[in-house]
């Protein structure tokens, strides 16, 4: 394996890298540093936490120290590398890990990205910059704004560019790259390569060289992959099972959806377990906040919906659980790419219910391996997994077609039926389930009675016995006012 010694990196740079603690490069690294140093353009697959940060980083600052100088001037510190990604926090990651490269040079660094007041970001800009790490839709307020121009940029890169086009940046993107230079070098980094990846490739770099240090879509080989059969109900209990079971200290959690999520985190949390949710509906102050927290210790499970599946680079984070199945198959690969870092070990666990057979099978295409549906034994001997189910060649369940609960019943001692939870009690299990039977409610004897008209009126009301008889003739269409009783007779005045 390459040794960082053997780039020749300027001496700050150098400096800085060796206080990181990186020694040998990574695959990705190894392959793409000498490439980017002599200015082609470069298309990068490789698996997610293996270092594609520095592998764009280091060269791109060696390319830009010729330009470094301790002028105050704005106009001496145009905005030269330009690094575009998907999500805040992979923006702000980003922008961290540059300020350390380029903590010993003159270079200076800044970072855009929305949820945050334009103000500060402002004030920075017109300062002046050399490298800007950005997500394209706040890069795009500040080119509308005039905070920045970007006519000298000599390199960009995409970073993460499959998932920029999965939440619909490609319009950004495009207005973006019109603002730059022609001549430049692009640099397009991510860990799959999707045929709209390789079209958008085709469009803005040119005769680019494509390294793939593993095959697309490929799972880190250091992390340990578990499917369980377990239905909706039992999820939160296993993941409780599972975490003892595995002495497992911290894990990422993640959910489908922000109301699941949200949900999920304050339930737990009420259990004892100390966790933060992380979801788009947060404020970009509280994403922060769930994020430090985690990266600090002060919490074990970090609830959170696919907005933290790509690029977050968290140190020795041992365990990722799959709550709920992801939608897209590709996202089960950044998922799981949160552990197992660096070349660390890692643990993967997914619970799987009937429904997600389709998706189960989606995964098994993309990452070429056959899922095999483990089950979780309880202490109490009950089991999480149902004897029909997937047992429909369709792969879905007799149980999720037929609407009916497939657990094995057992009856209780006061005669009724209830599920076998293991649990000797027949009211309730010791984990708060319970068997009601419901009991119809008694009826109202008067809805039972048969329908009766109402009587007819003794006598004429008194105000229409002592009406005056009209003399006029009404037509037959008109149809005459009802008469209504008055609370007080008017009085009538004679004119004078």
């Amino acid at each position: 394996m390459s040794s960082f010694s053997n780039i020749q990196l300027a001496p700050v740079l150098a400096r800085a890298v060796a206080e990181m603690g990186y020694e040998s490069m990574t695959p990705i690294q190894a392959q793409a540093i000498p490439v980017v140093l002599t200015g082609q353009d470069v298309m990068g697959a490789a698996q997610t936490g293996t270092g594609k940060t520095a592998a764009f980083s280091l060269p791109l600052l060696q390319r830009i120290l010729k330009h470094e100088n301790s002028s105050t001037s704005p106009a001496r510190h145009p905005v030269r590398a330009l690094v575009l990604l998907p999500t805040r926090e992979l923006a702000d990651q980003v922008a961290q890990q540059v300020k350390l490269y380029a903590k010993y040079s003159q270079v200076r660094s800044a970072v855009v990205f929305g949820g945050m007041d334009m103000k500060p970001q402002t004030i920075e800009l017109k300062k002046g910059v050399e490298v800007l790490v950005a997500t394209p839709g706040r890069l795009l307020d500040h080119i509308e704004a005039k905070n920045v121009v970007l006519n000298q940029v000599e390199y960009v890169v995409l970073d993460e560019a499959d998932r920029m086009l999965d939440i619909g940046f490609l319009p950004d993107l495009q207005r973006i790259l019109s603002f730059l230079p022609k001549q430049r070098t692009t640099l397009l980094f991510s860990a799959t390569f999707s045929p709209e990846i390789k079209r958008l490739a085709s469009s803005y770099l040119q005769n680019p060289v494509i390294i793939e240090v593993a095959r697309p879509n490929e799972t880190a080989s250091t992390v340990s992959q578990h499917f369980y059969s377990v239905v909706d109900d039992d999820k939160r209990r296993a993941l409780k099972h599972l975490i003892v079971k595995n002495g497992i200290t911290q894990a990422f959690v993640f959910v489908n959806s922000k109301l699941g999520c949200a949900r999920l985190a304050r339930s737990l949390e009420r259990e004892g377990l100390k966790t933060s949710a992380l979801h788009g509906d947060k404020s970009q102050d509280e994403r922060l906040k769930a994020l430090d927290a985690f990266k600090s210790g002060e919490v074990d499970l970090l609830i959170c919906t696919d907005v933290a599946a790509r690029g977050l680079d968290i140190k020795d984070v041992p365990a990722v659980f799959n709550f709920d199945v992801p939608y897209n198959a590709e996202d089960y690969v950044h998922r799981i790419g949160r552990t197992g870092r660096a070349g660390a070990s890692g643990l993967a666990i997914s619970f799987v219910s009937a429904t997600d057979a389709k998706l189960i099978g989606d995964i098994e295409k993309l990452i070429k391996t056959k899922v095999e549906l483990e089950t979780v034994e309880f202490e109490d001997g009950y089991s999480s997994r149902r004897p029909d189910a997937y047992s429909d060649s369709r792969g879905e369940s007799r149980s999720a077609r037929e609407g009916f609960d497939s657990r094995p019943r057992r009856n209780t001692r006061d005669g009724k039926e209830g599920h076998d939870r293991g649990s000797s009690t027949s009211g309730s299990s010791s984990w708060g389930h319970r068997s009601y039977e419901k009991k119809a409610a008694p009826l109202d004897p008067f809805f039972e009675k048969p329908y009766e008209p109402s009587a007819p009126p003794e006598q004429t009301p008194s105000w229409e016995a002592t009406a005056r008889p009209t003399t006029r003739s009404i037509s037959a269409n008109i149809k005459p006012k009802r008469k209504v009783a008055a609370l007080f007779k008017a009085e009538t005045q004679e004119s004078t």
